[in-house]
C-alpha cells in the first residue's frame, strides 16, 4: 500500500513538473514574440495560458495579464482597459500600468476614472512628461468638445473595406485626382499574402484611387504587381515628390525567424508603371528601423519615424537632407515635436506646414494629429482639435493641395482596431451684409449708396435698390467701416466685425440718413424742468449728433431749441436760447469745433409741423397740422399735454456743407 502510494505521488509530481515546464516553454515563446513585436500571436498566446496558470500564482497570472494588455493597446483593442484592471487586481508590481491603464480609459473617454489612475502614477514618477500631459489633455478634451472646430469629417467609404485596415492617404502630384493609401485588404485568392503575426491579418499593400471625369473616385486598386503583392512583405505609408513621379515607401520583410524591420524605400514612375523599389539607406546600422516617410515640397527636407539611439524615448520623428539616393545630414526633429511617447506619420503640406501624430503631447486620446509651424528654430505645436480628432487614433493626414480638404485616418468607433479612412473639409462660408437705406420719415432713399472699407483690403461700393436695400458679399475674420450717403442727405458711419464668426451668417445694417434742406428733431435731449442743465438721460441723443458731425466734417450746423405756449414769451426764449447753447457746450467739449457751430432759441416762436413719422406716435394729429396755441387748446387735456410735449423740442439744421 505503502509503495503505491509512493508511485502515486511520484506520478503525479512528474506530471505536474512537466506540466510546469511546457507551461514555462510556452510562456518564454509568447514573451518572445513579444519582445519581437509579433502582438497578434502573443496576445493570443497569453489568452489561452492564462487558465493554465495555478490560482495561487498570483505574480505570473498578473504579467499575463500586463503583456495581453500591451498586446491589445498596441492593436487599438477595445478591451484592453479590461485586462489592465485585471492585472493592477492581481498585483502587478510595475507601476507603469497605472499610466497603461489612465491612458486605455482615456482613449475610451472615462475622463474621470482615467485622471485618478494618471494621479496614482505621478505619485510614483511625478516627472513623467506623458502622465502630466495625460492630466492636461483631459482638460482639452473638455474645452475641445465645448468648442469643436468647423471642420466637417465623415467616413470616406470609397476607400475603405469591410474588416480591413485602411490608412495613411497621400496625393501624387498636384492635381489631387489620384489617392494612395495602404490597406491589408484582398483583392482576390491569387493576392492574399499569409497574415502578420504583428496584427495576425493579412500584410499591408498600397493601393491607389483615382478621380473620374464626374468627381467620384473609382474603385482602389493594388498599385504593386501581382508577384510583388505575393511577397511576404508589409508596405506601406506612402509619400511623393511635389510632381508626383517618386514615391517614398514604408516597407518590412518578414523574416523566417519573425523579425521585421521596417524600412524606407524608393520608387520612380515611368509611363504608367512604377520603377523597383530601391532601400534608402538612413542609417549605417541596418538594424534600426526607419518608416513613415514623408517628403516636404522641396524634394530635399526628408522626415521619417525611427526609433534610433539618442531619441527623447519611444518613436520619434527625425530630419535629413534627400539628395539624388542619398540621405545626410540626419537629425532629431526635437523636443518640441518628440516626447518619451510615441511621434509618428508625418506628412507634409505644399505650404511646408509639418503635421503628424503623437500619444506623447497633450490631446485627446490615443494618437492625436498636430499642426507644426517652424519659427526660426522653434516649433509651433497646435493639436487639430475635434472632430479632427478623437478619442481614438487619427493620423495620417493629407490636404488636397492648397485646399482646406482633404483625407485622414482614424479608428473611432471601431471595437476591434481597424483602422479606416475619413474625409475632412472645412465648409466655405458666405457671409453677406445686407440692408436698408431710408430717412427720417423711413423712407427709401433709391439713389443712395453705401461704401464699405475693411481692413483686408475690400473697398466696395454699391447703389441701392429703388426700394432703398443693398447687399454685399464680405470676408470672415475682418472688421469693416461702412458709410451711407446720397445727395441731399448727411453721411452715416457704421462698423462691422465678423471676428469669431463660425459659420455662414447674414449680417444686416440699416441706415437713416438725415435730409440737410429742413430741420431735423432730437430725439432723447432732456432738460431740468425750467432749466437749461442737459440731464444723464440725454447722452445717447447727444453722442448721435456728435457721430453725425464726425460722419460729415464738411457741414455746419444750428442748433435750436424750442418751448411751448406756457408762459412769458420772452423767458420762454431766454430759456430756449440757453438750452440750445448747452448742447454747443457739450459738442464742443466733445471735440467739435465751435466755428461750426452756432446757436439759437425760439421759444415758442415756431410750433411744430406735424411729418409723417409723429403721426404713427400720434393718432389724433395729421400730416401738416401746425401745434400753435390755438390748435393745441382746442384739444382734450390729455391731447394737450402731448402736443405741448412735442413742441418743447431740440432740432439741429444744416447751414454749410462747404466748411474747409
Amino acid at each position: 500500500m505503502q509503495k503505491k502510494l509512493l508511485y502515486f505521488l511520484f506520478l503525479f509530481s512528474t506530471v505536474w513538473l512537466m506540466q510546469s515546464c511546457s507551461l514555462n516553454a510556452r510562456l518564454k515563446k509568447a514573451d518572445k514574440e513579444f519582445n519581437m513585436g509579433e502582438y497578434f500571436s502573443a496576445g493570443e498566446k497569453y489568452r489561452k495560458l492564462f487558465s493554465q496558470i495555478p490560482a495561487k500564482d498570483r505574480d505570473t497570472r498578473a504579467k499575463v495579464l500586463f503583456h495581453q494588455a500591451e498586446c491589445y493597446r498596441l492593436l487599438n483593442y477595445h478591451n484592453a482597459e479590461q485586462m489592465y484592471a485585471n492585472a493592477i487586481r492581481f498585483g502587478y508590481p510595475d507601476s507603469l500600468v497605472y499610466l497603461r491603464y489612465a491612458q486605455s480609459l482615456h482613449r475610451n473617454a472615462k475622463y474621470d476614472l482615467a485622471a485618478k489612475n494618471y494621479a496614482i502614477y505621478l505619485q510614483k514618477d511625478s516627472t513623467h512628461s506623458m502622465a502630466a500631459n495625460g492630466l492636461k489633455a483631459l482638460e482639452l478634451s473638455a474645452q475641445f468638445k465645448a468648442t469643436p472646430t468647423p471642420y466637417l469629417v465623415r467616413k470616406a467609404d470609397a476607400f475603405n473595406a469591410r474588416r480591413s485596415y485602411s490608412f495613411s492617404p497621400a496625393f501624387s502630384g498636384p492635381d489631387g485626382d489620384m489617392l494612395f493609401f495602404t490597406s491589408n485588404r484582398s483583392l482576390n485568392a491569387k493576392t492574399a499574402a499569409r497574415n502578420s503575426r504583428i496584427t495576425g491579418m493579412p500584410v499591408n499593400k498600397i493601393y491607389s484611387s483615382k478621380k473620374n471625369a464626374a468627381g467620384k473616385w473609382e474603385k482602389p486598386q493594388m498599385t504593386s504587381t501581382e508577384e510583388a503583392a505575393k511577397t511576404v512583405t508589409d508596405d506601406g505609408t506612402v509619400s511623393f515628390t511635389a510632381d508626383g513621379r517618386m514615391m517614398f515607401i514604408t516597407r518590412a520583410r518578414q523574416q523566417t525567424n519573425g523579425e521585421a524591420a521596417a524600412e524606407i524605400y524608393v520608387s520612380s514612375r515611368a509611363g504608367g508603371s512604377w520603377s523597383e523599389p530601391k532601400k534608402l539607406e538612413v542609417f549605417k546600422d541596418s538594424t534600426i528601423s526607419v518608416a513613415h516617410p514623408a517628403i516636404a515640397p522641396d524634394d530635399m527636407t526628408l522626415y521619417f519615424v525611427s526609433d534610433a539611439p539618442n531619441g527623447f524615448g519611444g518613436k520619434d520623428i527625425w530630419i535629413a537632407t534627400y539628395d539624388e539616393g542619398t540621405v545626410k545630414d540626419v537629425r532629431n526633429a526635437g523636443p518640441q515635436i518628440n516626447t518619451p511617447g510615441d511621434e509618428m506619420f508625418p506628412t507634409v503640406r505644399r505650404d511646408a506646414t509639418l503635421y503628424f501624430s503623437s500619444n506623447g503631447l497633450p490631446g485627446i486620446g490615443g494618437l492625436d494629429i498636430f499642426k507644426a509651424v517652424q519659427n526660426d528654430k522653434d516649433w509651433i505645436v497646435e493639436n487639430m482639435a475635434m472632430p479632427i480628432n478623437s478619442n481614438f487614433d487619427d493620423f495620417g493626414i493629407a490636404f488636397e493641395g492648397n485646399a482646406e480638404r482633404g483625407f485622414f485616418s482614424s479608428n473611432r468607433g471601431q471595437n476591434r482596431g481597424y483602422d479606416l479612412i475619413w474625409s475632412f473639409e472645412l465648409p466655405e462660408y458666405e457671409y453677406l451684409l445686407e440692408g436698408r437705406v431710408l430717412d427720417e420719415n423711413q423712407n427709401p432713399v433709391p439713389d443712395a449708396y453705401v461704401r464699405l472699407v475693411s481692413n483686408s483690403g475690400i473697398n466696395a461700393r454699391v447703389q441701392v435698390k429703388k426700394d432703398g436695400t443693398y447687399r454685399i458679399k464680405i470676408d470672415k475674420d475682418i472688421d469693416c467701416v461702412m458709410m451711407a450717403g446720397a445727395r441731399g442727405f448727411l453721411n452715416k458711419e457704421a462698423r462691422l466685425s465678423t471676428e469669431g464668426v463660425k459659420e455662414s451668417k447674414i449680417f444686416t445694417q440699416d441706415f437713416s440718413l438725415v435730409t440737410i434742406f429742413k430741420p431735423i428733431q432730437m430725439d432723447n435731449i432732456f432738460y431740468e424742468f425750467g432749466k437749461w442743465n442737459l440731464t444723464p438721460e440725454s447722452e445717447t441723443g447727444l453722442q448721435e449728433l456728435v457721430k453725425i458731425l464726425r460722419d460729415n466734417p464738411n457741414i455746419t450746423i444750428e442748433i435750436s431749441a424750442h418751448t411751448d405756449h406756457v408762459g412769458n414769451n420772452e423767458a420762454n426764449k431766454t430759456l430756449s436760447e440757453r438750452r440750445a447753447q448747452s448742447v454747443v457746450e457739450y459738442l464742443i467739449a466733445a471735440g467739435i469745433a465751435k466755428d461750426r457751430l452756432s446757436a439759437v432759441g425760439y421759444g415758442e416762436e415756431k410750433p411744430f409741423v406735424v411729418n409723417a413719422a409723429t403721426v404713427q406716435r400720434f393718432s389724433f394729429l395729421k400730416e401738416n397740422d401746425e401745434l400753435t396755441e390755438a390748435f393745441v387748446n382746442a384739444l382734450s387735456a390729455d391731447q394737450q399735454e402731448q402736443a405741448k410735449q412735442i413742441n418743447r423740442r431740440t432740432e439741429f439744421r444744416v447751414l454749410k456743407t462747404t466748411y474747409k
